[in-house]
């Protein structure tokens, strides 16, 4: 199963911890998460289902390409981090 990792800086505004999920692509690993923890869902997402700007999705160490499905693929023994993008000068 593919499992779902938080940021500190994630973990620190919202409730959620790492799980394992079932799940073929991003998307539906994701959407397992936020049925349990459904305010997560609004941090990572935007109204269309989006990824959120400020926030950035790696699948075993590479980032998603989708941004707008989230249909890249995942396998069973895949790693999938949820970050928030930090940007400065």
């Amino acid at each position: 199963m593919p499992s779902v990792h938080f940021t500190p800086n994630l973990r620190r505004h919202l409730r959620v911890e790492s799980t394992e999920v079932e799940g073929h692509t991003v998307s539906d690993a994701l959407s397992r998460v936020f049925r349990d923890n459904p305010g997560l869902r609004s941090y990572v997402l935007d109204d269309q289902g989006r990824l959120r700007t400020h926030v950035v999705i790696y699948v075993d160490g590479r980032a998603v390409r989708d941004r707008t499905a989230l249909g890249d693929a995942v396998g069973e023994g895949a790693e999938i981090h949820v970050m928030q993008a930090l940007s400065g000068g």
